[in-house]
């Protein structure tokens, strides 16, 4: 009845977190270069909620690097400390569940 059924150390493994991590920064890069090119030209902005989502989902050094890279809410405390924050606490797990799970 359940032949076909998928384990799921075939779907979470190490390669597919890699390739997970890189997508998720890229987006995240890019997502502040698009906030920053909008934000030139007055038009519609992606949310900062949004880009902090993107950071909290493991885009942290994506948008780190685009926050320098563009320019962009580099004056905002809020981006400038929340988003390393968030990168080494996400750090902190990892490193955590690596070594005392």
């Amino acid at each position: 009845m359940f032949e076909n059924t998928i384990d799921l150390s075939q779907i979470f493994n190490l390669q597919n977190a890699i390739i997970y991590l890189i997508l998720i920064n890229i987006i995240a890069f890019c997502a502040m270069g698009i906030d920053k090119k909008k934000a030139k030209y007055g038009k519609w902005r992606i949310s900062e909620s949004a880009l902090f989502i993107l950071v909290l989902l493991g885009g942290g050094i994506g948008g780190i690097a685009g926050m320098y890279v563009f320019r962009h809410k580099t004056k905002k405390t809020r981006f400038v400390i929340g988003f390393p924050a968030i990168l080494i606490f996400e750090i902190f797990v990892v490193i955590y569940y690596g070594f005392f799970s």
